[in-house]
């Protein structure tokens, strides 16, 4: 069963799109539903779009859920270990 639920939220970095060329990534979407390629029932979806420049420019990810939780904890301990004067907001 697919919850329906997707959070949004917007971002500020670059994304290396499918034919390798770098571009400004502004928002980002992530839900739990069916995948398109990922051997697995359900994923963690996320995609990275600047929405200005038309479907192309999106990067997708579907995570198991125990990789993704694992990426969400890499995140939070890379974070970590930087000193708080290069953290940018």
């Amino acid at each position: 069963m697919c919850t329906y639920h997707t959070v949004t939220t917007t971002v500020d970095g670059s994304a290396k799109g499918p034919e390798g060329s770098w571009f400004h990534v502004t928002d980002a979407a992530v839900y739990y539903d069916h995948p398109v390629h990922a051997m697995a029932g359900h994923t963690l979806n996320i995609d990275l779009t600047d929405p200005t420049r038309g479907p192309a420019a999106r990067v997708a990810l579907e995570l198991t859920s125990t990789s993704a939780r694992e990426l969400v904890a890499a995140i939070q301990e890379a974070l970590d270990a930087v000193p708080a004067a290069l953290l940018q907001s």
